[in-house]
């Protein structure tokens, strides 16, 4: 494997070369693991007794997701499976696909894919992923879909309104209406928090913690396949660890995971870790980590110790995963860069108070001189040219989108810091501050157990001024970019990352793998010419090129390059 030139820089005690010599023994284990899933459902053969197959596809290179050398074959798919694999020429199928050498691998797995409701309130947003072979993605961060209080507003659905507040209520909407794709769901405890305690700074009582954790336990009973956190952000900044023991206790009698936005990514990030493995521990779960980074320049090198950290957990027997997302710039909502204290009273209330210029000077004394908190200006080198607008309400002047802080401010009329308390103020406000580097994105890649996210929601580009542009690019961009550019990843350990390695931490065991038996979510796709078109600024909302077919439980989502509108998406709730 060829290296990037700078990629034997040293961060800390971890250099590249040290994180890539895992490769080899990965792809060896691995490659026992497909052997015996193969023994396990059903050798592939070249001959089936079963009648035709529905789609055959021919000439494939079959990139198997397991991490082995990719191999020639043809897939026959019966139903919603995968019939046969193998020589498979001249048996006869109702349509045969002919792929020309291209490669056939799993359905990508999106390991942090954000909100559902949208694919029920603008359900043509489920395109942002399908073109990036995304045929699965899990749902929820802090918030989530579930559970919601009585007082919750219905939601409009495709011309109806509807309500819930189970899982099991919101599962049957999902699945009466119909989706494209594949999901699965966590049960955010921001979301259990705001239903009993609100949003202001208050402690559970016993009573109150009871009620939680009764929420908890209805969402995994319904399927949910562990309880997420987002740390960084009010209200879920004033949950304490114990908290949030007690609550992941619940999702382990279910055997959940621990999902993660850490309380920290950048001066604290290994405090964050530490924070992230107690809770897995005490919990008695797996964790995982969102989108792991290293923000801010100061605190690059801390991306190596991370790494070394989460490698010692797994030695002691601590079953620690992670996910990143391929760009060097995060996405995150204006008020955050904030500290969260001063929301403690409630969002609204606090907001209300930023007309007052004595307050901005006060905020902005303490934004530029205090890092004992999540400092998202000192992460972005105290620079608002760093911090692109990508998204805003309704309030908000539409011309500041894709424009920086200080643009925006010129546009505006007035400085920096004041055009910034106004958007903060008007609320809505999402940006992509510039605060991470190339090389912690390789020094992660590394590492035997991180898996890719998109860590955004289903975009539909006719209803929206701007997005981050890996909601519409994160995996052909892993491939275009980390395996094709940079030699970081081969392209079999990139779709292994992006398939069975996921499968396996969301327990989706009937996916993510090429072999008879499996579930046939399968992309097609040229290796050369699968890649992202989304670009930071006006063009984040351009679909990713390369996907010719995408096959979501048998079902052609997209067919020699169109999208079709069926519906062959599930709900996969836990232990399935």
């Amino acid at each position: 494997m060829i290296l990037p030139d700078n990629a034997q820089r040293t961060d800390g005690t971890r250099t590249m070369k040290h994180a890539l010599a895992l490769t080899p023994l990965r792809n060896c284990l691995t490659a026992a693991l497909s052997v015996v899933i193969v023994s396990l459902i059903g050798c592939a053969s070249a001959t089936d007794s079963d009648g035709p197959f529905d789609v055959l596809i021919t000439n494939a290179r079959v990139v198997d997701g397991a991490g082995n050398p990719w191999f020639r074959a043809d897939i026959g798919i019966r139903g919603d499976r995968i019939a046969a694999v193998g020589a498979l020429v001249g048996q006869s199928a109702d349509r045969t696909i002919d792929a020309e050498d291209r490669v056939v691998s799993p359905g990508f797995i999106d390991m942090m894919g954000q909100a559902t409701t949208v694919l029920l309130t603008d359900p043509p947003s489920a395109e942002s992923k399908l073109r990036q072979g995304i045929t699965t993605y899990l749902s929820g961060e802090g918030a989530s879909a579930a559970p919601r209080s009585p007082e919750d507003q219905a939601v409009e659905m495709q011309g109806d309104r509807q309500a819930w507040q189970t899982y099991g209520e919101y599962f049957q909407l999902l699945e009466h209406y119909g989706i494209p794709i594949n999901v699965v769901h966590d049960v955010g405890l921001t979301q259990v928090r705001r239903v009993v305690l609100g949003d202001e700074d208050v402690q559970p009582t016993a009573e109150q913690l009871e009620a939680m954790k009764l929420l908890v336990r209805q969402a995994m009973e319904d399927g949910a396949v562990g309880t997420s956190t987002s740390l960084i952000y009010p209200p879920a900044v004033y949950a304490t660890t114990e908290e949030l023991i007690e609550l992941t206790r619940v999702a382990g009698e279910y055997g959940g995971v621990y999902f993660t936005h850490m309380r920290n990514e950048s001066h604290a990030l290994l405090d964050a870790i530490r924070e992230a493995i107690a809770i897995g521990s005490g919990a008695g779960v797996p964790v995982h980590i969102y989108h792991l980074k290293a923000a801010g320049q100061e605190n690059w090198p801390l991306m190596a110790d991370a790494l070394a950290l989460i490698d010692s957990a797994r030695a002691g027997g601590m079953d620690v995963t992670a996910d990143i997302y391929p760009y060097i710039r995060n996405g995150i909502g204006l008020g955050s860069f904030l500290h969260p204290r001063h929301y403690a009273g409630g969002t609204a209330a606090f907001l209300e108070m930023l007309d007052d210029p004595a307050l901005r000077a006060e905020l902005r004394l303490e934004v530029e001189t205090t890092s004992d908190w999540e400092n998202w200006y000192r992460h972005v080198g105290m620079n608002w040219d760093n911090v692109l607008i990508v998204s805003a309400s309704d309030g908000v002047n539409p011309a500041v989108i894709n424009r920086s802080i200080t643009e925006a401010a010129q546009m505006l009329g007035t400085d920096p810091w004041n055009a910034f308390f106004n958007l903060v103020q008007a609320g809505g406000v999402s940006v992509n501050p510039r605060s991470m580097n190339e090389e912690q994105k390789w020094l992660a890649l590394g590492a035997e157990y991180v898996m890719i996210d998109t860590d955004a929601s289903p975009v539909n580009p006719a209803n929206t001024e701007g997005a981050h542009p890996r909601a519409f690019g994160a995996f052909p961009r892993v491939i275009a970019k980390y395996v094709r550019e940079d030699s970081v990843l081969s392209l079999e350990d990139a779709v292994h990352r992006m398939s069975s390695m996921a499968a396996r931490r969301l327990g989706l065991h009937d996916r993510g793998i090429i072999a008879p038996g499996m579930l046939a979510d399968l992309v097609v796709f040229h290796p050369e010419q699968i890649r992202d078109m989304a670009e930071f600024g006006a063009g984040a909302t351009r679909y990713a090129e390369g996907v010719d077919y995408l096959f979501v439980n048998g079902t052609p989502v997209i067919d020699d390059g169109e999208l079709m509108d069926v519906m062959p998406g599930r709900v996969l709730r836990r232990g399935q």
